[in-house]
């Protein structure tokens, strides 16, 4: 949906409405938690480059992801979404019940933000045509560490013997290094690249995962400042 769109209107009941963009990787959070956990739900994409005045008052910041429920509940920011989610549908829990692991999930998402910053400066430099060596060399110094917490943890998945919250949380970025162009320090963390492999045989990853080069066309798009470039692949 975009500016001049008519507000939708309730949600039915019984089913969550989520506010995405489909190649938003915040909001593929929330979708992936929603597949994992096997939830009923309608998605309304939104139009970032163009937004609805309405969608404002969904969402403040005029960001998604944004969930909207039957009683007219709206809960905002990604890493809120999905927590929201894994409380009220406890269903398939994503998140570790101790507090402990709780609290290192939430700590290696922090430590995680990081890098995931250190990305986007990679691909900005690159889009204004600038020698991004320096700076991939810093995303690597702090991407490296993620290869150590799972060194240490000594398991398959960031949270432990099976995928979790956390593995949700991160992995959309993992699905765009291809256009942040770092695809190839997967090779130089052997262990990144396993837990890599076995997320893209999940069941929710499988459901919300785009191909590589529609992500590749999109950021040209997007670069191109085409205003309906959200609505590539679309009939």
């Amino acid at each position: 949906m975009e500016s001049g769109s008519a507000a939708p209107g309730p949600v039915p009941e019984g089913v969550i409405r989520l506010y995405s963009m489909r190649f938003c990787p915040f909001a593929q959070r929330a979708r992936l938690v929603l597949a994992a956990k096997g939830i009923e739900h309608e998605i309304i994409n939104i139009n970032l480059k163009n937004k609805p005045d309405w969608f404002f008052e969904k969402s403040p910041l005029g960001l998604v992801p944004v969930i909207e429920t039957s009683d007219g509940k709206i809960v905002y920011e990604s890493p809120i979404v999905c927590d929201y989610l894994d409380d009220v549908f406890p269903e398939n829990k994503l998140t570790p019940a101790d507090p402990y692991e709780k609290a290192q999930q939430k700590m290696l998402l922090e430590q995680f933000s990081v890098v995931s910053n250190a990305l986007y400066k990679v691909m900005f430099a690159k889009k204004e045509k600038q020698d991004a060596t320096e700076l991939k060399t810093k995303f690597f110094e702090k991407y490296q560490k993620l290869e150590e917490v799972l060194a240490k943890r000594n398991s398959p998945y960031f949270g432990g013997e099976s995928v979790s919250m956390i593995d949700y949380m991160i992995w959309p970025w993992f699905e765009r290094f291809i256009i942040f162009d770092v695809l190839e320090f997967l090779e130089k963390t052997p262990l990144i690249n396993a837990w890599f492999e076995l997320m893209l045989q999940d069941p929710a990853v499988k459901e919300t995962f785009t191909e590589p080069d529609v992500h590749v066309t999109i950021v040209k798009l997007y670069g191109q400042d085409v205003s309906d470039a959200c609505d590539y692949g679309l009939d």
